[in-house]
């Protein structure tokens, strides 16, 4: 039995809790049963250096998709990297 295509890929939301994309970008993942994990960069200073140095953005949402980042809540791009049709 080959389970391969079914793991789920590693999702990482750097977000703020006023952005209102942020919101919607996660409240899409919920909706597709996507299990991500939100990072608060207002409040983890290291994860915000690290956001800027991955997408060269200091604006949110990024959403790392294992590691291919997303800079915006591109929801075709999205799509695509997470095989959803």
């Amino acid at each position: 039995m080959n389970n391969e295509n079914k793991r789920q890929p590693k999702v990482i939301v750097f977000s703020t809790p006023t952005c209102p994309h942020c919101r919607h970008a996660k409240q899409y993942l919920r909706s597709r049963g996507i299990a991500f994990t939100d990072v608060d960069v207002s409040r983890d200073m290291q994860a915000a250096r690290d956001m800027v140095r991955m997408s060269g953005q200091q604006g949110v949402p990024v959403i790392r998709i294992d590691n291919q980042v997303v800079v915006g809540f591109d929801r075709p791009k999205i799509d695509r990297l997470l095989n959803l049709h």
